[in-house]
């Protein structure tokens, strides 16, 4: 399993726990000779699913990785039926400097895929995993939040696709993962992405954003460690650690997808970002969302926020000083869950 950049230290026939690396060959100031490593762990024992793990394919959220690593000390090689891919720091060159872009050449990985063969060291990750991994697989599950910039009301995201069974096999999952809210990536989905690579494949796959903040919040981190397990259980490739301790999770209340991009709100210049509402929330067109000062211009009449649209705020950007054209507040339309 490798493209001519990109190789592991792996065993993919021996049976137990591995630990190794995806070794990325690329030649710069801080390793001009070897590779660039991204850990690898590796569960495999008898026959069953191919299930791969995904953290840190941006570098600046937590939850999932930490999750992640929960599983990797605590699962039972002897309990596996299959195969179990974790990587809990996909983009590993930006989770080593919690920044959402890698610094070795500022990608961003999620906007990478399907990625390029001969391409800059997140593009040669971005090809391997789409062309070499994810055809391997029979599940994919990958973990986000909204990082230093953004908080997401958690919530599991599925794309829609024309396979009925890969459809139907995906809301199984988000079903399994156990959060309350359901994000269906439609028209607006970017193909650039993971999910977009486990649908090119026709692998059922699921993602989850898990908050924000920049840290990692003990209730999410946890939340997500008991909705892999969940899910690992419910493909068959791992048996429930918690029993009926962990239940069913709970269940999705709503399912939302982005009707309309201008349905949301954008920064309109530079200034200071005062939010007056939070991801999680209904509103109704004409709500105030917050307000904008011009705080390098204070000259200037500051300027109130309000919803052009009724919905669901899905999220909100955390930070104060914002960029013109920064999406301040992600707001969705619910729909139903087998629609």
């Amino acid at each position: 399993m490798s493209t001519k950049f990109v190789s592991s230290s792996i065993d993919w026939e021996k049976e137990g726990k591995q630990v190794g690396d995806l070794r990325v060959q690329w030649s710069d100031n801080l390793v001009p000779l070897g590779y660039h490593a991204v850990p690898l762990i590796y569960f495999r024992k008898g026959q069953g699913p191919n299930v791969l793990l995904l953290g840190g394919v941006h570098g600046d959220e937590f939850e999932g990785p930490s999750s992640l690593m929960r599983l990797v000390q605590n699962i039972d090689p002897e309990k596996v039926s299959g195969k179990i891919m974790i990587i809990p720091a996909l983009n590993r060159p930006a989770v080593s400097v919690s920044e959402r872009n890698s610094p070795l050449d500022g990608k961003n990985m999620n906007r990478s895929f399907p990625g390029n063969a001969q391409g800059t060291p997140t593009e040669l990750i971005s090809c391997h995993i789409e062309s070499v991994v994810i055809p391997n697989c029979d599940a994919v599950i990958d973990l986000h939040s909204g990082g230093k910039a953004s908080y997401f009301t958690p919530c599991t995201l599925v794309t829609e696709v024309t396979n009925r069974e890969v459809m139907k096999a995906s809301l199984e999952l988000a079903e399994a993962f156990g959060l309350p809210t359901l994000w269906k990536l439609g028209e607006y989905n970017d193909d650039r992405s993971v999910n977009s690579a486990a649908a090119r494949n026709a692998v059922p796959m699921i993602a989850a954003e898990l908050g924000g903040g920049g840290g990692s919040s003990p209730e999410l981190t946890r939340a997500s460690e008991e909705g892999l397990y969940r899910c690992l259980t419910q493909l068959e490739v791992y048996p429930d650690p918690f029993d009926k301790e962990l239940g069913q999770g709970t269940m999705i209340a709503r399912t939302v997808y982005t009707e309309d991009l201008n349905h949301c709100i954008f920064a309109p210049g530079r200034g200071l970002f005062d939010r007056d509402c939070k991801a999680g929330s209904y509103v109704k067109q004409g709500d105030i969302a917050g307000y904008f000062h011009w705080l390098e211009e204070p000259e200037r009449e500051s300027v109130t926020l309000r919803f052009p649209n009724s919905g669901f705020v899905l999220a909100h950007l955390n930070r104060g000083m914002v960029n013109r054209g920064e999406m301040l507040f992600l707001v969705t339309q619910e729909t139903e869950l087998n629609s």
